[in-house]
């Protein structure tokens, strides 16, 4: 039977961050005397070999091949990030630099997204990934309506913070593209800033087609608050695939072609950028919800300001990562990230 969390010793939990440190730094097994000539454990090597059988035993370690030393599971790794690495923070020299990098970059938003992306990616030797800012909430900003041939209507909808939603429509009755023009240009004006679920009741008591078209657009609207869409930006997908347990294998490239999935970024995007989720997020082997993320680690937050813009950064890579200074790297970077959003925002 596995021992649960609660039971595992103050000495067990010593010997499990001192693996976990190690085999971060080496990739290689750990073995009793190597921690012992290290750290100079005052133990005996038979009783940390004990404690690493037990620690296997509870599924916190595993062991390779036999002979060989141990390795974090899974459980090991989210255990050791949840219990016992505790609050890092980077040295004052790297934040100076990170800071300098910033303030060195052109004002412009694209810009430093990108550079937010290569700093991650350098600084964690990782893969990166950084997404455009948007409101919290779909705000309305402008509507055209394109006359295609006869009842088919093109309706694009742009929403403030550039997102662009199309759609085609079929209308009851043919309307000439004056009138349909005259309709968006209408809406545009009744709705800009607002809601989805303020659309409809400013449009009551107006014609059929604009009441129509408002429900249409307050429909898209309500998708739009349900999926994250928006720009990334990637960096460090070599950084990945030049890990030693990835290299010369395949093990990595289904995470890697996940980055390019917009489906799957969508869903884990949707679930770092909620509002009740706070904090730098650890996903650890997929979590059990994505099984080509078995072999990888991906730690994620948010960035800008309720109310005013948000969006998300993280980085992905194998499951031997340094959880704590690419947790503490994600978090500064997210922090300049936040106050650029609400200095360019709130102007």
């Amino acid at each position: 039977m596995r021992k649960t969390v609660s039971t595992i010793t103050d000495r067990q939990k010593t010997i499990l961050a001192l693996i976990v440190r190690e085999y971060t730094e080496t990739a290689q097994p750990v073995g009793s005397k190597r921690l012992i000539d290290r750290y100079s454990l005052s133990v005996s090597s038979a009783t940390v070999r004990n404690e690493m059988a037990a620690l296997t035993d509870s599924g916190y370690l595993r062991q390779p091949h036999t002979s060989a030393g141990r390795i974090p599971t899974e459980v090991g790794y989210r255990y050791f990030v949840r219990r016992l690495l505790g609050d890092t923070e980077l040295p004052m020299a790297e934040k100076r630099l990170i800071s300098h990098q910033f303030h060195q970059a052109p004002i412009d938003m694209d810009e430093w997204l990108r550079l937010s992306a290569s700093i991650l990616a350098q600084h964690s030797s990782v893969a990166s990934l950084v997404t455009t800012p948007q409101p919290e909430r779909a705000v309305f900003k402008h509507l055209e309506l394109i006359s295609i041939k006869d009842h088919q209507v093109l309706l694009v909808l742009v929403l403030q913070g550039g997102d662009v939603r199309q759609q085609m429509l079929r209308l009851a009755d043919i309307w000439d593209q004056t009138k349909l023009a005259l309709t968006a240009a209408e809406i545009t004006t009744l709705c800009a800033g607002m809601y989805a679920q303020d659309i409809q009741l400013q449009t009551e008591c107006k014609s059929d087609l604009l009441q129509d078209i408002s429900r249409l657009v307050a429909e898209m609207m309500a998708r739009a608050d349900e999926v994250w869409t928006g720009e990334i930006y990637r960096d460090g997908l070599t950084n990945v695939l030049a890990q030693p347990e990835f290299a010369g294998s395949e093990a990595a490239r289904p995470a890697l072609r996940l980055l390019e999935e917009r489906g799957f970024l969508d869903e884990v995007l949707a679930h770092v950028l909620s509002p009740n989720i706070n904090g730098v997020q650890v996903m650890i082997g997929g979590e059990g919800g994505w099984e080509e993320l078995r072999d990888c680690a991906m730690v994620l937050t948010r960035y800008g300001a309720p109310g005013i813009a948000i969006g998300a950064l993280g980085v992905l890579g194998p499951t031997r990562m340094a959880y704590g200074r690419t947790i503490s790297t994600v978090r500064y970077v997210a922090g300049l990230l936040s106050e650029l959003v609400i200095e360019t925002f709130a102007e």
